[in-house]
């Protein structure tokens, strides 16, 4: 990654880096699932989410230069409400989190490359191909994570371009009888259709664990919090709108798991869809890859605070392998157990939470990180607000996949509560 001449990131590396986080396989995951729930309105949908992270961006760029730190959300956690018990349970929950996007991810690896088997095989070769996709990159990060490290910017870029290719391509030949009001689900459900894909957001609060590494840092990380978030949502929209405007609902909700590679095919043929799909495999790949190092290094952090087991502090070879390979156990068990709405639901819910909690810590620091308290505290019910249209959505519509959400958020609470009960440390 290009560096300034001394030796600091530049504005544009870390825009890439809020990108990259973001465009991983969210959009490759979630795009049909969004269809789904809001119909002709998905652009709105993907534009409503898009607004509660540019909120929250706002919470981490502050509080990214006030207290620079390659921790990330869990120092902002730590030092504004200090290390009790509700900090620790946030910082479990995002470790569980991490693991929830993973497992989309590794989902949508296995759903794209399975569209290349015989469709008698598809079901059971989605699961095989995940878990082995899986599996092979974390033989990567304990073997080589430099290679391909070096490769990140380059994937980033390709997927990019691909997406803008696919927008390109097929806008000329939207139906606006598709995208029309008239089309659009009613405005709860449209909603809660935007909140259950959050988790293609998420990914610019890796923006934060650059903060040391930033050249001039006021200035910079806010421009680059703003400029990713901005240009996703852009991207985000017209990807949607393109989907929408090509397909028919019906279409788009029948190939769920690989659906902006089925978007493709009215106007770039077969080649479409392989291109996409292709495209696809190599973003999540890289996706998993990035997430997997992340999450480790996350696990790592928060049992050095004294938050989870000493074991997990633990590095072979300079690396955090008890966290990577906890995780990697994890990742496999949700991937394999549970359908592409209850992940989604799971990794979107527990993030919705988690910048409620990072927006009411900038409100509450808001005189040290020369914020506006107002701004952050809008945040913060724009978050929980979401949860509730999520939750009361689910709540009506598949009840049992509400409980999925309820169960990880009690085991947060209960891991940390358990800890500290028996665990013999102190936080600190």
């Amino acid at each position: 990654m290009d560096k300034t001449n001394d030796g600091k990131l530049g504005l544009w590396p870390v825009v890439a880096i809020g990108v990259g986080g973001m465009v991983g396989g969210g959009i490759f995951a979630v795009l049909g699932l969004a269809v789904q729930m809001a119909h002709g309105g998905t652009p709105l949908a993907f534009a409503l989410a898009g607004m509660v992270a540019l909120l929250t961006a706002y919470a981490y760029a502050k509080l990214s230069v006030a207290w620079p730190s390659r921790g990330g959300t869990v120092t902002f956690l730590d030092r504004s409400f200090g290390t009790g018990m509700f900090t620790g349970s946030m910082n479990v929950l995002l470790w569980l989190s991490y693991v929830v996007m993973l497992s989309l991810y590794a989902l949508a690896f296995g759903s794209y490359a399975a569209t290349f088997l015989p469709h008698a095989w598809q079901a059971v070769g989605k699961h095989v191909l995940l878990s082995l996709g899986v599996i092979a990159l974390v033989g990567l990060n304990l073997l080589s994570v430099k290679s391909i490290g070096k490769a990140e910017s380059w994937i980033v870029g390709l997927k990019v371009a691909i997406l803008l290719l696919f927008v390109g391509t097929g806008i000329a030949s939207i139906h606006a009888s598709r995208i029309a009001p008239g089309s659009w689900s009613p405005p709860l459900q449209l909603t809660a259709g935007g909140m259950i894909i959050f988790l293609a957001y998420e990914g610019f609060e890796l923006i934060a664990n650059t903060a040391p590494d930033v050249r001039d840092a006021a200035r910079t990380l806010p421009r680059a919090y703003y400029v990713a978030v901005g240009s996703v949502i852009a991207l985000y929209v017209m990807v949607s709108l393109v989907t929408v405007g090509n397909l028919p609902v019906d279409t788009i909700v029948a190939a769920k798991d690989y659906a902006l590679a089925e978007a493709a095919r009215p106007f770039l043929g077969h080649a479409g869809f392989v291109l996409i799909a292709i495209a696809a495999m190599l973003s999540t790949a890289s996706a998993i890859n990035a997430t997997l190092y992340g999450a480790a290094r996350l696990s790592y952090c928060i049992a050095r605070d004294g938050e989870l087991p000493a074991v997990l502090e633990h590095k072979v070879w300079n690396r955090p392998v008890a966290g990577l390979l906890i995780t990697a156990v994890l990742t496999l068990l949700v991937a394999n157990a549970f359908d592409l709405t209850s992940v989604a639901t799971l990794g979107s819910g527990g993030f919705l939470l988690i910048f409620a909690a990072v927006n009411l810590a900038n409100a509450r620091q808001a005189k040290t990180t020369r914020s506006h308290a107002w701004i952050s505290t809008l945040g913060a019910l724009a978050c929980l607000t979401a949860l509730a249209a999520l939750t009361w959505q689910t709540a009506h519509t598949k009840p049992a996949k509400l409980w999925v959400l309820v169960t990880m958020i009690g085991l947060a609470v209960l891991v940390e509560g358990a800890y500290r009960l028996w665990g013999k440390r102190s936080a600190r």
